[in-house]
């Protein structure tokens, strides 16, 4: 089993994304670029997302994958799901949770 864990602070991606339009585009999917943007405050929704393709990024310990082959989204029971290039990866967890200023993601690869 691996274990990867991120913490985010919401207000640096919120930064980052008004400083550099491109950096949603470079990080995030069509899709996870809509469901953030489509939410009140789409700032923790992207920042956690954010984490989550950082501890995935560390469970997998690939060098090789871009975040933007991590594609966070929902299950229909509300449970965080992760895609690597388009596919479901089953054996991939993650719990996702945010604050008023931060984020964080943990991410378990079964066996």
């Amino acid at each position: 089993m691996e274990l990867g864990v991120d913490l985010v602070e919401i207000a640096r991606i919120r930064a980052l994304a008004r400083r550099n339009p491109r950096f949603l585009k470079r990080v995030f999917s069509a899709a996870e670029i809509a469901y953030c943007k489509a939410k009140k405050n789409p700032w923790p929704h992207f920042a956690v997302r954010f984490a989550a393709k950082e501890a995935v990024y560390k469970t997998l310990g690939k060098a090789d994958i871009p975040l933007t082959a991590i594609s966070v989204s929902r299950a229909a029971s509300g449970r965080p799901t992760v895609s690597i290039s388009g596919k479901p990866d089953a054996k991939l967890k993650l719990s996702l949770s945010h604050g008023r200023e931060h984020a964080i993601a943990v991410a378990v690869r079964l066996p």
